[in-house]
């Protein structure tokens, strides 16, 4: 399989990078080459067929919404529809993180029915068929690890968490700087406890070539899994953080000369004036690549609100060099989240991505917000529905007000502000 960036590397312009181009509005033979450099992805396994989309440099920023059935709530149908109401609110991606019910079978039909390209971390398969037999994390065999990865590589998956950058010596600052939340990621802790209880490194960083050589087969992105992300305002830029960051900068430049496409996944929990230094941090020590972060989240005192904290910290991350924001829904740390959540959380970061979209002065952002300001001063109502984020709730709270049927809104009336400075 020669991959999108050896094809980049060797000149040539594919399909997907062309469907890409065109929906980003860049010039072709500048995205080859960012795809070349490795500043730019395109995660589209060759066994899902979906339309292209990038992620990276320059390009509009990304969103992706997680789901996916758990051990406590198994209702397949439901999570289907998550993906669904995610989609048609703009999500450019899914990561399918069930650990309930049969799991190849649940991805199965997401690949299949998903338009948007699909994540997975194969690490929650294994360890959840693990203790389904009763068995302790200890007794997890490295090769069903690489079996399951591979397996879903077959599948059409076109990108995978992998926590290859916990390994002996990122452990060891984990162990010399105590935290406050430890390991929030589940990968992370798995990993942490097989590797203590057997006494062995990482096999995912032990054998990252054997790795590689799987995704390069069908083109799998590698997405670099944060397994020492802070999980608490207190924690972030920590030692451990920082080390295992220092790991993941060694595994990008390995999987570029491999030809096997790769993204780096940043921090979680993170006080507001600490991302800028955290995404320059990034970008420098792990040679430009794509950036995916969760959240940051900069407060851990909102419970129920948390898809608005990741949206503060999304925006500023996205400013500053993130490219792909994970959503963060209203159920985040309390329970899993149901379809409302999941609009919410869709919306909430389509918002931070756009709004550093403006910043960046990425293609078609500031537009988008220009027409939508011409439509206001217009009174051009349909105008600005049809270009809003959420035009369905915008078309809504109008026509079920007082003035549904008048040319102003119900917060000024006559009165407004608008209406008296053109008639003048």
């Amino acid at each position: 399989m020669i991959t999108q960036i050896e094809k980049a590397k060797e000149g040539i312009i594919t399909a997907e990078m062309n469907i890409v181009a065109k929906n980003e509005k860049v010039d072709v033979e500048w995205l080859r080459n960012e795809i070349a450099l490795g500043r730019i992805v395109i995660p589209k396994n060759k066994n899902h067929d979906f339309p292209a989309a990038a992620i990276g440099n320059g390009l509009r920023t990304k969103v992706n919404a997680n789901m996916g059935t758990s051990e406590k709530h198994c209702h397949f149908e439901e999570e289907l529809e998550k993906m669904k109401v995610a989609v048609q609110y703009g999500a450019d991606a899914i990561m399918d993180l069930s650990t309930g019910g049969d799991l190849h079978i649940i991805l199965q039909r997401i690949l299949k029915e998903s338009s948007v390209m699909v994540g997975t971390v194969p690490i929650y398969g294994v360890a959840t068929r693990l203790l389904a037999e009763g068995k302790k994390i200890k007794e997890l065999d490295p090769e069903d690890l690489f079996r399951e990865i591979e397996i879903q590589a077959k599948m059409g998956v076109d990108f995978m968490t992998l926590h290859c950058g916990i390994t002996k010596v990122s452990l060891s600052f984990l162990e010399n700087d105590k935290r406050v939340c430890g390991i929030v990621s589940r990968g992370g802790a798995l990993l942490k406890r097989w590797m203590k209880e057997n006494g062995k490194e990482n096999p995912l960083y032990e054998q990252y070539d054997r790795v590689l050589d799987i995704c390069k087969q069908y083109d799998v992105t590698i997405s670099l899994g944060d397994g020492l992300r802070p999980g608490a305002g207190a924690d972030a830029t920590d030692r451990a953080q920082v080390a295992e960051l220092l790991v993941l900068g060694e595994l990008v430049d390995r999987a570029r000369d491999k030809g096997v496409q790769v993204m780096v996944e940043g921090p979680g929990h993170m006080p507001l004036d600490q991302i800028e230094a955290n995404m320059k941090l990034m970008k420098r020590l792990c040679s430009e690549a794509p950036f995916y972060v969760l959240g940051p989240l900069v407060t851990d005192s909102a419970p129920g609100y948390d898809h608005i904290v990741g949206a503060i910290g999304g925006t500023v991350a996205a400013i500053h060099g993130a490219d792909f924001l994970c959503y963060v829904t209203p159920a985040e740390h309390l329970c899993l989240p149901d379809v409302k959540d999941v609009k919410e959380g869709v919306i909430a970061s389509r918002i931070a991505a756009h709004a550093a979209d403006l910043v960046n002065n990425v293609a078609g952002a500031r537009q988008r917000d220009l027409t939508i300001s011409k439509a206001r001063y217009d009174l051009d109502w349909e105008t600005m529905f049809t270009n809003s984020i959420d035009p369905e709730l915008a078309r809504k709270r109008k026509m079920e007000s007082e003035s549904s049927e008048e040319d102003h809104c119900t917060m000024c009336g006559n009165l407004c502000a608008v209406k008296n400075d053109k008639s003048m």
